[in-house]
């Protein structure tokens, strides 16, 4: 985009012209907004720039003059001409979710920086630029979020020599303490955030891509997997590493490598608060949720990497313990393929190939590769490398579909004024036996799942009271109906379930009457076609009368694309993490889930590599 678009988007979605006069965040949305559309996937950067283009055409015929240029009567007749156009608002409420996280980050950066709470600790790093063309190890892991990390460590420990290849970079503490939150963002997340799992209706499902992988980004909420799913995954599906009680030494050592626990009391914060207000008075079981941060401060930024050093993401905990035992990791190099080559009658890895950014290739010469890449991009590496024998390589995928619900409260929730706020604070878990975990989440607007109702003038209003805003978000526990295709960039696609889709819409009524007992005067529903109620009745109406296909969904949680299990027929890969049909090849990401966890996975994840992994050291001799 040149630089005067996403002025158009602006004016017309936000009522933001050149005569703003407003706070100095107004002023700063249209640049900060071409900023962040600079990060993003040309065909989104293509389609939101045919939407700039579209609204300046369209003033232009109407008006004689560009949308930014309008005063703002005029604008608003202009968004009232655009709405009675056919689909114009439910187009809009995906085209506006940059400019929400624009405007958002223009509001959130007058924010005092937190000093940091420790010393990062030391990383072996190389960039690509400066690795040679030719190397070798014991083990190369393909990945350096929660399964590589893991697997990096637990090898390393074991004595061999271990290299991490990355396609991120790495962020250091004080570069995330000392850029605004929108910056950050557009950097760690892969295509900016804006990957989609297509379907009816699509899934945003934001991706990390950097040293410590979705890790640096996430919520930093660590539950363990329940044990009815380890029960299943162990006797159903023959995981024998799932055994509850083997399954629990695994989860108490990454527990220990977080530092996970329960977060003081006092960063909770307001938003946390009344989600145990609510739950408290309506006789339903909450509580705090455990999180990896010791010494948080509440600075509400975990999902843009968080700039005090509290979050212990693996590039913080694990990754430091791998790299003191001797692990390297080579960064901004994507693995493009892994070799292999017939021995004593078995197919197996020799070499790992991969690319820098400007296009020049190195090899890696190894006798095990780890492939801890994720649910999108295993399986395109493994199909790149010519390992996709297996039919249900691809399929599987789980994502834990959510939908998420605002209260508009009389006093500050979140923001100035308000105090500390975990991000991720409360966990409601009265409805988790009919699959559905509703968790308190507070973040900048546009940073989180939920998307503010309405265009222009009422959108910058919802967004001027945003601070009064308590938010409650549900995941269920879905069905595995997603699939990745493609080679070289993957594709997902995800058909939601209708008993999915109905468990969101209950969960909606729940989060609803949570936030009316806590004394909201209204709720925001999250369903672009009825946006707010004023009471539970108001709201059980609304949601009979809406179809799961019309609710707006996001996703965090990709599983299941590369699964293990004993039946060679159901799963690519073996009890033990052993791709199948190939020596020397290991999954150890939230690929090998043989089925929704139900909780936030990562502690699954890295039990379940650090299972896979060590058990591969001990057959392998070491």
């Amino acid at each position: 985009m040149t630089a005067d678009r996403g002025r158009a988007l602006a004016a017309v979605l936000l009522d933001v012209g050149e005569d703003a006069h407003g706070p100095e965040w107004e002023r700063q949305v249209p640049d900060r907004l071409l900023r962040f559309l600079s990060s993003l996937p040309p065909y989104v950067r293509t389609g939101l720039r045919a939407a700039d283009l579209a609204f300046d055409g369209f003033s232009l015929l109407t008006t004689g003059r560009r949308a930014h240029c309008l005063p703002p009567d005029s604008r608003d007749r202009l968004l009232r001409r655009l709405v009675r156009l056919p689909g114009f608002e439910v187009l809009m409420d995906s085209v506006k979710i940059p400019l929400l996280l624009a405007a958002g980050a223009s509001r959130h950066s007058s924010r005092p920086v937190r000093p940091f709470v420790r010393a990062p600790p030391p990383l072996d790093i190389c960039a690509s630029s400066d690795w040679p063309d030719e190397d070798r190890a014991d083990a190369v892991v393909i990945g350096s979020g929660a399964g590589g990390a893991v697997a990096a460590l637990t090898l390393a420990s074991s004595g061999r020599s271990v290299v991490v290849v990355e396609e991120g970079r790495h962020f250091s503490t004080e570069e995330l303490a000392s850029r605004p939150p929108l910056d950050r963002f557009a950097d760690a997340y892969r295509d900016g955030g804006t990957t989609l799992a297509w379907g009816v209706p699509p899934v945003l499902l934001p991706l990390g891509r950097a040293v410590g992988g979705t890790t640096l980004v996430n919520s930093g909420t660590c539950l363990r997997t329940p044990g009815p799913v380890l029960e299943r995954w162990h006797r159903t599906h023959g995981v024998t590493l799932a055994e509850p009680v083997s399954f629990a030494r695994h989860m108490d050592h990454v527990e220990a490598l977080l530092g996970v626990g329960v977060p003081d009391p006092s960063v909770l914060g307001r938003n946390g608060g009344l989600a145990l207000l609510g739950s408290e008075r309506l006789g339903w079981s909450a509580g705090a949720l455990r999180r990896n941060a010791p010494g948080c401060r509440g600075c509400c930024e975990c999902v843009a990497g968080c700039p005090s050093g509290a979050k212990q993401a693996v590039h913080l905990s694990v990754l430091p313990a791998a790299c003191a035992a001797g692990a390297r990791i080579v960064t901004r190099a994507r693995a493009t393929r892994i070799v292999t080559e017939h021995q004593a009658g078995a197919r197996r890895a020799i070499a790992v190939e991969a690319v820098r950014p400007d296009g020049t290739t190195f090899t890696l010469r190894t006798g095990l590769v780890v492939v801890a890449a994720g649910a999108l991009h295993t399986p395109a590496l493994l199909r790149r490398s010519g390992l996709a024998g297996h039919p249900r390589l691809g399929r599987n995928l789980a994502i834990h579909p959510a939908v998420s619900v605002a209260g508009r409260f009389a006093e500050p929730v979140t923001g100035p004024g308000a105090g500390p706020n975990v991000l991720q604070s409360v966990g409601v878990d009265e409805w988790h036996h009919d699959g559905i975990l509703i968790e308190a989440t507070a973040a900048p607007p546009g940073m989180t799942s939920f998307v503010l109702p309405h265009l222009g003038r009422e959108l910058k209003r919802e967004l001027n009271d945003a601070g009064n805003l308590g938010l409650l978000g549900a995941m269920v526990s879905d069905r595995s109906s997603g699939r990745v295709r493609g080679t070289h960039r993957p594709v997902a696609s995800y058909a939601l379930h209708a008993e999915d889709g109905h468990r969101l819409l209950r969960s909606i009524t729940h989060m609803g009457r949570i936030l009316f007992a806590a004394g909201a005067r209204e709720v925001l529903t999250g369903i672009p076609a009825h946006p707010s109620v004023t009471s539970p009745d108001a709201l059980d109406d609304v949601v009979r009368r809406t179809g799961h296909r019309r609710l707006h969904l996001s996703a965090f949680h990709p599983t299941g694309t590369a699964a293990l299990g004993a039946d060679d027929q159901r799963f690519p890969v073996r009890p033990d993490g052993r791709l199948r049909g190939t020596e020397g090849v290991l999954v150890a990401d939230a690929c090998l889930l043989p089925s929704s966890p139900g909780v936030n996975p990562q502690i699954t994840i890295m039990a379940l590599a650090r299972a896979v992994t060590e058990r591969a050291a001990r057959r392998d001799g070491r």
